[in-house]
């Protein structure tokens, strides 16, 4: 794949704390202190919003229970609606902030066959679409063009979800919450 220059990522690579160490990295995200840094945008008591550090669209979050598992069955009927409404709440803030003109939404599960690089604790993809945002870049050279760095995206979506019904928020840097 040919490579675009893209130096806001140099604050990802070289950041003090990488996961190499770290037996869950969704286990280990949103327990941290800095969500900003970390793109922990939002969350409830059942579940929290990450932004993709690879994204296939700006906006591209992951809707993450807490509950460390990779089959969704094994999730309780409390955090099956923890982890519903804080999806739609998801939706919302991303309408919002970025005006997409639909979502894909979806799980890998089952393990590599699926599709994704994590596959023991479960999480749900949402990803803004646009008309005709795949562009000729994947096709003819094997190169994906992000336009927007994920630092703005995060700002644009903590405001969107700060701005929603029982938003609590604690400050710019932390993850706006819901009961």
């Amino acid at each position: 794949m040919d490579q675009v220059f893209a130096p806001w990522r140099i604050e990802w690579v070289e950041r003090d704390d990488p996961d190499v160490d770290v037996e869950c990295v969704f286990c280990d995200l949103p327990a941290r202190e800095d969500d900003r840094e970390n793109r922990v945008v939002a969350r409830n008591d059942h579940a929290y919003v990450l932004l993709n550090n690879y994204p296939y669209n700006p906006g591209h979050a992951m809707v993450i229970p807490f509950d460390h598992t990779g089959d969704y069955r094994d999730l309780d009927e409390t955090t099956l609606l923890g982890h519903a409404r804080l999806k739609q709440r998801t939706f919302d803030a991303l309408e919002a902030a970025l005006g997409p003109d639909a979502f894909n939404a979806g799980l890998n599960l089952g393990g590599g066959a699926a599709g994704g690089s994590i596959d023991d604790h479960l999480h749900t993809h949402v990803v803004p679409r646009w008309e005709g945002d795949t562009n000729f870049m994947p096709v003819v050279s094997d190169t994906q063009v992000i336009v927007e760095a994920i630092a703005d995206t995060y700002e644009r979506l903590h405001e969107a979800f700060a701005g929603q019904d029982g938003a609590v928020v604690a400050d710019e840097d932390t993850a706006v919450a819901f009961d």
